[in-house]
């Protein structure tokens, strides 16, 4: 006899066997950049349920081991998942107590096998993720989808940065950005993105990580000016507008 018939919960099991269709509290684009003595990366701290902007303290940019810096956009509750993937990653590199530690590229490395590995499971985490770092004089910053797709670059962006930020990036970064200029090249983009995107908020933090560690920013807003005349009647001139 089949042993699917011959054990009713198998067919239980299998019936029960879920995946995660859509997310469902998510954060929006995260930006990171190298500059001279290390790399910056800047996020909101918005979640958004569905189309309602829920939360306004969700922290997406967060430390990995002594190298490395993490920032995703997506679902958050994946985005926690993958925390502790990494912290279990971290611990167990630890354990090994050989005075070595894992670097930014190897960590990016394991990221793109996770969500790889998760996408071939028709299972995926619903994120997108900037990973950056410094170890040993070298800059590392790179980027995975939640498919897997994954590269490195001297500025990357998740979400709708990819398309208003990333111009912005390549007409104005150089690699001999001092802190400052930094600062003021990702709060022009995030400015951006304020403006744009109906899930960014105006609260953000910027977070750096050099050879001598990582700072985390506290929660900050922005100076914005809306009185621009194409936000005063955004429909002027637009054919078939309502």
């Amino acid at each position: 006899m089949d042993s699917t018939h011959s054990n009713p919960m198998s067919l239980c099991s299998q019936a029960d066997s879920q995946r995660t269709l859509y997310p469902y509290v998510t954060g929006t684009s995260v930006i990171g950049i190298k500059y001279k003595d290390g790399i910056l990366m800047a996020a909101d701290m918005g979640g958004s349920y569905g189309s309602t902007l829920r939360y306004k303290s969700v922290e997406r940019i967060k430390f990995i081991g002594k190298h490395s810096l993490l920032g995703a956009s997506g679902e958050i509750s994946d985005f926690q998942e993958i925390l502790r993937y990494l912290d279990e990653l971290i611990l167990y590199d630890n354990m090994w107590d050989d005075g070595n530690s894992l670097g930014p590229k190897e960590v990016h490395s394991y990221l793109t096998r996770v969500m790889y590995n998760r996408r071939n499971k028709f299972n995926p985490l619903w994120n997108s993720l900037v990973l950056g770092g410094v170890k040993d004089g070298q800059k590392y910053l790179g980027t995975v989808s939640m498919i897997g797709v994954h590269y490195e670059d001297d500025h990357v962006a998740t979400g709708f940065g990819n398309h208003l930020a990333r111009p912005i990036l390549r007409d104005e970064w150089h690699k001999d950005l001092s802190f400052e200029d930094g600062v003021r090249l990702l709060e022009k983009c995030m400015r951006v993105l304020l403006y744009r995107d109906r899930s960014a908020i105006n609260k953000l933090q910027i977070a750096k990580i050099t050879e001598e560690g990582v700072t985390i920013s506290q929660p900050y807003s922005l100076k914005t000016f809306w009185g621009f005349s194409a936000f005063q009647n955004p429909t002027v001139g637009a054919e078939g507008s309502w």
